[in-house]
């Protein structure tokens, strides 16, 4: 059994391509919802995120395909922080996207920063919030900086 699964659900019609695959567009969908998930299991919600007028954007989407995915197949995403830069707040996460049947079909990695959304540009993030950021679940190739 996978860890750090952050997402678990059935492919839907409108997720399907004209090949009859998962679009490339849901696998973004999935990842999103996943590491919306596991903020939110880790203290940093929405309503956080609101109140301290902070929200995370991504730089980069790099999404790497193994095995195709079907309509009605079940899949689940995992998410793990890969790099975290204390100094600047720059993160970068991994999410690999399994079949029912344990099969990898999917690794995404992102990177990305935390962004004041009154004044549109990027934001250091409350000191309490680095003590949430820990308790993230970290690859085994993580990283901390502080440049």
């Amino acid at each position: 059994m996978q860890q750090n699964i952050f997402f678990e659900g059935q492919v839907l019609w409108s997720q399907i391509d004209a090949n009859i695959h998962v679009r490339h567009s849901a696998y973004a969908d999935f990842c999103a919802q996943a590491r919306s998930n596991m903020l939110n299991q880790s203290g940093l919600s929405l309503q956080e995120f609101t109140k301290r007028k902070i929200g995370p954007i991504l730089f980069r989407e790099e999404l790497i395909y193994h095995r195709e995915i079907g309509l009605d197949e079940r899949i689940t995403v995992t998410v793990e922080i890969t790099k975290y830069n204390i100094s600047n707040s720059r993160f970068s996460f991994r999410h690999e996207i399994f079949k029912e049947n344990g099969v990898k079909a999917a690794t995404v990695n992102v990177d990305g920063a935390w962004m004041n959304i009154v004044e549109r540009k990027l934001s250091a993030i409350p000191e309490e919030w680095n003590d949430l950021i820990k308790l993230f679940p970290k690859s085994a190739d993580y990283t901390e900086v502080s440049e």
